[in-house]
């Protein structure tokens, strides 16, 4: 990455969307990231938020370090619309990053689809360390972004799953869901599930990744002895947080900041019982009995999103992708 301080290479959408990376790769890649950040060589302080009153919109800005990369990052999100369809609302997300030993930039760039391929093996990474090591059956809610590569990332993780249940109402999330998990897995196929509480019932891994507007609400009640729920989005009940026997979290203090459609009548939350990152790095085990029933909160830690950004500049970097922009003359 050979530039001057006054140039910044400019990583567009079609950019990255041209970039081939595994799933066993982003999964390498965020583990690492909560690795360093348990070994305290990373700063991940909690993100600022800026909401207005009626709730129309919100954005955030997250600021984070790699110390096994050796950069420096910041993270914006802007999403405008909350009250209405999907469809109609806008949604923008940059990821900027400079190379801390140099102090010069390395890229700024779209943070979509970092986004929508850290989150999926966040998930899958709970799911690992969660899991009861006899779970089979795995429940994906919801057919949107975080749904469609969710399956994919599960099987990475936890090859031993060999039912696979999807809970959506969209034709086209769902053919999309199936096609993505035929690209990573082709011998594999997923069943449509109708009555959610029987599917539940079913499963060892729940993940929760449906929109705001969704119907789906999984029960406390509805899940088997030692059963993993993970909430990314929305699908299931404040029961299945207030009622677990294990509460893990990627981060506590996010998990208070953004989850707190899951507070009880008073407005609280449980206390999390053991974070992701001190899961990964091996201090201290997520499940400590079979019959557990396990809650896993995924917010996201923006030096994931730092450590994948980073994996997706030195690949398009190999690849002379982007635009180099005279910024700073």
């Amino acid at each position: 990455m050979d530039r001057d301080d006054t140039t910044l290479r400019v990583l567009s959408t079609s950019d990255l969307a041209g970039l081939d990376i595994s799933l066993a790769d982003v999964v390498d890649t965020v583990e690492q990231a909560y690795r360093t950040l348990a070994a305290g060589r990373s700063d991940n302080p909690r993100k600022l938020s800026v909401k207005p009153d009626d709730g129309h919109s919100v954005s955030y800005a997250m600021l984070g370090r790699d110390g096994v990369r050796n950069v420096v990052a910041i993270k914006t999100s802007y999403k405008h619309g909350l009250h209405e369809s999907r469809e109609n609302q806008h949604y923008y997300t940059t990821l900027t990053i400079y190379d801390d030993v140099t102090g010069l930039p390395v890229a700024m760039m779209d943070c979509s689809r970092i986004g929508s391929l850290r989150t999926p093996a966040v998930s899958a990474l709970l799911a690992r360390e969660c899991a009861s090591p006899a779970a089979k059956t795995a429940l994906v809610i919801g057919t949107g972004t975080q749904g469609r590569l969710a399956l994919p990332f599960l099987l990475t993780t936890l090859p031993q799953l060999d039912r696979l249940l999807l809970s959506g109402t969209h034709p086209d999330g769902m053919a999309a869901v199936r096609a993505e998990l035929a690209r990573h897995y082709p011998d594999r196929d997923v069943e449509v599930v109708t009555d959610l509480a029987p599917a539940a019932r079913e499963a060892d891994v729940v993940v929760a990744t449906a929109g705001a507007h969704t119907p789906a609400a999984v029960e406390a009640g509805w899940l088997r002895p030692g059963a993993t729920a993970i909430l990314v989005g929305h699908g299931l009940a404040p029961s299945t947080l207030h009622d677990a026997d294990r509460v893990i979290a990627t981060s506590e203090a996010q998990m208070r900041v953004t989850g707190t459609d899951m507070a009880d009548a008073d407005g609280d939350l449980p206390a999390v019982d053991v974070e992701l990152p001190v899961v990964i790095s091996g201090a201290t085990k997520a499940r400590t009995a079979p019959d557990q029933r396990i809650f896993a909160y995924n917010s996201g830690l923006v030096v994931t999103d730092i450590a994948l950004g980073h994996r997706f500049a030195q690949l398009a970097a190999e690849q002379k992708l982007g635009t180099e922009v005279a910024l700073w003359c």
